[in-house]
């Protein structure tokens, strides 16, 4: 039975150095066409990188290729993807903010609270993996400075200890809020991209509703309402809800 597990890992281990090789080598193989301005070829390297991966770059990197290829609604797509893996990601951000330029609908957001809009920047101020690092490392710091408050002889050291020992707790709870909060984000699919070049938003789930307002492609919407077979209920950037068909819109 020993010899049995150790073939297995021996074979897993094989597969998985297979596997990363492969990986590595399409890769290569995609930056390469993409320098070389060969955008299908990258797109075709990237979108078989992308099946298997959880890697913001990638997507990024395919984002990037459609938007060279003039597709601006898959552009924007895959960059949404990569921004809800890595919000914190500048370049991520600006080539998101430029393709989202060259969309028909012009939207203006809805008006947030100032506490609203501080606690999200501060969400996305760090990647998930970033802010996993800083907790754990301010909850190693915590323990540290316990110590030098319990074992310390002298009476300054052990307030200063004590000060930053709770500094520090509270600091690692409010990173893991925000590391909560960005996680949820990245795993709740509530938001699409319209990949139709235009569609007509229904006040009800039905051919027959009334024309609400058109939608173009590109335009990034929140679901509110997923339940019904082929049509989703959505949400703009403004406000404004209604009822498109499933097949016009793709999840980030």
């Amino acid at each position: 039975m020993k010899q049995y597990i150790i073939i297995l890992f021996c074979l897993m281990s094989y597969a998985l150095n297979t596997y990363a090789d492969d990986s590595d080598a399409v890769k290569a193989q995609a930056d390469s066409a993409y320098s070389h301005e060969q955008y299908d070829k990258a797109i075709k390297l990237y979108e078989k990188l992308a099946k298997n991966t959880t890697n913001y770059k990638i997507f990024y990197n395919l984002g990037c290729s459609y938007y060279r290829t003039d597709n601006i609604a898959k552009s924007i797509l895959w960059l949404e993807r990569a921004s809800r893996l890595n919000p914190s990601d500048e370049d991520v951000q600006f080539n998101l903010s430029l393709v989202r330029n060259k969309t028909v609908d012009k939207i203006t957001p809805m008006h947030e609270m100032i506490i609203v809009s501080l606690f999200k920047k501060i969400v996305n101020l760090m990647s998930l993996k970033s802010w996993s690092i800083v907790c754990i490392s301010l909850f190693i710091l915590s323990f540290v400075f316990v110590s030098l408050f319990f074992f310390s002889n002298i009476l300054s050291l052990r307030k200063i200890g004590l000060f930053m020992s709770i500094l520090c707790i509270v600091l690692c709870i409010l990173g893991n809020i925000c590391a909560y909060q960005q996680r949820s984000l990245a795993k709740n699919h509530v938001n699409g991209v319209i990949m139709a070049p235009a569609v007509t938003v229904k006040s009800t789930p039905t051919e027959s509703g009334s024309d609400l307002f058109v939608i173009h492609e590109g335009t990034r919407v929140e679901i509110k309402d997923s339940s019904m077979k082929d049509w989703l209920e959505i949400q703009i950037a403004d406000g404004k809800i209604g009822w498109i068909q499933k097949k016009t819109l793709e999840l980030i």
